[in-house]
């Protein structure tokens, strides 16, 4: 982990946490949020914005380091849904921090 480069700020961080308005996979709100990375770092993620979204602990434990899509379908979660909301807010994100 040390090796990969880590560039998401604090400040994009709590606007991740306002797009999504609770957990990335499953919606749920009123209880902290935990970084999860898309693309595990075991698998060559990193902690940036197109990488992270918010996660309840539930969601981030069971997803652990599966690639997202197929741990979604396993859960029967709506990957399209997820994957448009990620695009949609990284760009909205990105266009604000410029």
């Amino acid at each position: 982990m040390a090796l990969k480069e880590h560039d998401l700020t604090d400040g994009q961080w709590a606007a991740l946490q306002v797009a999504w308005g609770g957990c990335a996979y499953c919606g749920a709100g009123g209880m902290p949020l935990q970084k999860d990375c898309v693309l595990p770092i075991s698998r060559g993620g990193s902690y940036e914005l197109a990488n992270v979204v918010p996660s309840c602990r539930s969601c981030n434990t069971s997803k652990c380091n599966y690639e997202v899509t197929s741990w979604m379908r396993r859960k029967k979660l709506d990957e399209r849904d997820f994957l448009v909301r990620q695009a949609e807010n990284n760009r909205k994100i990105a266009t604000d921090a410029d």
